[in-house]
């Protein structure tokens, strides 16, 4: 079987993630205006009612812009772990009680066939998360927001069929780009984003066999373009002898502004 997936925004002006498996549809994170996702929504054929839950990564504005207006209009669940709720709790509006869950850090909730599991990452939010999801030996894992490629994150997101990994700046751009120094040293941290080339020496350990696409996400408008990311990610991979199997064009993009074309989680 397998699920189909289309990254519907990545990036700093809003993050949006759907997850389907024809049965059962998830959102992650709703960093847009409600508009702009009912937007979205209907030109990937997928109407909010369709959503049976919505699981949040963390509290900031990029990732839960239109969550309240998007709960309530379409009588959405929300998943977040407690610290996120309390922090989140005074921009998202009023939650029925019975549409708020809360899913402690590394919890697994299943959706019929589907499982979706959040795991520790870190990121300046008071406890940001990714979600692994997987269904009859399939594996999709959404990782962005990342100072760092944890342990732990790794042992979560490796062997993945299809990966969305952050490649958000390159470094030398961001040094050089019109950021305050404060700003610059936050993203460059343990708790900030994760470098092209960070990106692409993380991929060296978590590629196998099984990998098959990419798609690089969270690209800084100011510093960084895809064409950079995928040449610094692909010559980091090539000088490490590493290469994917049985894909034309495995590094995949994602957009601020559009979606994703659908893509398809299953062996090929």
């Amino acid at each position: 079987m397998g699920f189909r997936f289309t990254v519907l925004s990545s990036g700093s002006t809003g993050n949006a993630t759907i997850v389907t498996n024809d049965e059962h549809t998830v959102l992650v994170d709703a960093g847009l205006s409600a508009k702009r996702i009912d937007q979205l929504l209907a030109e990937r054929g997928v109407s909010g009612h369709d959503i049976d839950a919505l699981f949040v990564t963390h509290e900031h504005s990029d990732h839960i812009k239109g969550l309240g207006a998007v709960a309530r209009k379409f009588n959405i669940p929300v998943f977040a772990n407690e610290a996120t709720w309390g922090a989140m709790e005074k921009h998202v509006g009023t939650i029925a009680p019975e549409k708020r869950n809360i899913m402690q850090t590394g919890e697994t909730f299943e959706f019929g066939s589907m499982k979706v599991q959040s795991y520790p990452i870190s990121h300046d939010a008071v406890e940001p998360v990714g979600y692994c999801f997987t269904e009859d030996g399939y594996k999709l894992s959404l990782a962005t927001d990342l100072g760092y490629v944890s342990d732990k994150v790794r042992q979560h997101i490796i062997d993945s069929d299809v990966l969305v990994l952050e490649s958000n700046h390159d470094t030398e751009m961001l040094r050089m780009g019109r950021y305050p120094w404060n700003i610059k040293r936050r993203i460059l941290s343990d708790v900030g984003h994760l470098s092209n080339v960070a990106a692409g020496e993380a991929l060296c350990e978590l590629m196998t066999d099984r990998t098959k696409r990419v798609y690089l996400a969270h690209l800084s408008l100011d510093h960084n373009v895809m064409e950079l990311a995928k040449l610094t990610i692909n010559g980091i991979l090539e000088n490490n002898g590493i290469f994917f199997k049985r894909d034309e064009d495995p590094l995949r993009e994602t957009y601020y502004d559009r979606a994703t074309p659908w893509d398809e989680v299953k062996r090929r």
